[in-house]
């Protein structure tokens, strides 16, 4: 079965800028309200991520005032829904809080915000402490970036140096499609659900970037194989969509093999994984996508504007060269 891709390009155009265009949106509200494309966690911003399952329900009201009489005002507070059991986790995000070190006696912060928890709301288990200092973590978010920056500059490089510069221009497009889709719909989520990112995220965002080009790269080779062909009854565009169709169930088994390790993963992971693979996921989904409907179709379209404004020129020559010859 042939599937014409290219023939419906425009539907694929749309589709893309009906997931990119209210990510784009998200972005410049996230920047607005956080000062970043994406709601930043603690990796990033420094402080305290306390995780504790209460045996009995509570309020984030009560949870609240304990913080603020330890001067931890303004400390982010989440509640689960309570289990069949009647216990609850609460995930509490503030600045960072001090520990005791082992050459002190007096209590530390965190143990008398503990001790003040359990007395106001019964006995809990804590189940994971994370503390990032204020200085690491804008550390962390430089070196993140610029990882990402010098991938982006080394895959533009190689794909300029490999390919024509059509091709490349088209590939550093789709490229860039799937990165801004993937940071949109995280931008989306951080606004609908106060979702934050962290270090896994650039690492997440690195291999989508990867995978994108790979898939990329394996369609616009066969095209470029197959363009012996060009003009023996075949345009560019049925070369590409030959092309498209000899390489589409190679990038779909390819492509779904790794949802599914990664759909199950998020299914049954991990809660500290779930964003690093739903990033995969997302990102993964999104490369395969651009490869096959939209680098290859906005080639084509590349193509054809190039071969009409050539004719155009052509036009132009050929009325200049008239009126030269009747003067």
């Amino acid at each position: 079965m042939k599937v014409d891709i290219v023939k419906y390009r425009w539907f694929w155009f749309g589709f893309s800028l009906a997931v990119l265009i209210p990510g784009l949106i998200a972005i410049g509200i996230c920047i607005a309200q956080y000062g970043a494309p994406i709601k930043l966690g603690l990796d990033f911003t420094g402080g305290t991520k306390l995780e504790y399952k209460f045996t009995n329900k509570v309020e984030i009201e009560d949870v609240r005032k304990v913080l603020d009489k330890h001067d931890l005002v303004g400390s982010n507070i989440q509640v689960s829904k309570a289990s069949e059991d009647g216990s609850q986790v609460v995930i509490i995000r503030s600045k960072a809080i001090s520990e005791r070190k082992s050459s002190e006696t007096e209590l530390s912060q965190k143990e008398l915000v503990d001790n003040d928890l359990k007395q106001s709301l019964g006995e809990f288990q804590i189940l994971s402490i994370d503390t990032v200092s204020p200085i690491i973590g804008p550390e962390l978010l430089r070196a993140g970036m610029l990882a990402l920056v010098f991938t982006l500059l080394g895959i533009v490089s190689y794909i300029s140096y490999r390919f024509k510069r059509d091709y490349a221009v088209c590939a550093i497009i789709a490229l860039l499609h799937d990165v801004f889709i993937l940071i949109g719909l995280f931008s989306i989520f951080s606004l609908a659900w106060g979702l934050e990112i962290d270090s896994l995220f650039i690492t997440a965002a690195l291999t989508v970037i990867g995978f994108s080009v790979h898939d990329t790269i394996v369609v616009f080779d066969r095209i470029r194989e197959n363009s012996k062909y060009l003009g023996k009854n075949k345009s560019f565009g049925d070369i590409a969509n030959d092309s498209i169709n000899q390489t589409l169930v190679r990038s779909i088994n390819t492509s779904l093999t790794t949802l599914i390790t990664l759909g199950t993963l998020y299914l049954f992971g991990g809660e500290t994984t779930k964003n690093f693979v739903g990033a995969m996921f997302l990102g993964i989904a999104s490369g395969t996508y651009s490869s096959i409907f939209v680098a290859s179709a906005l080639l084509v379209w590349w193509r054809e504007l190039a071969k009409k404004r050539k004719k155009a020129d052509s036009k132009v020559t050929s009325k200049k060269e008239l009126t030269s010859v009747a003067r």
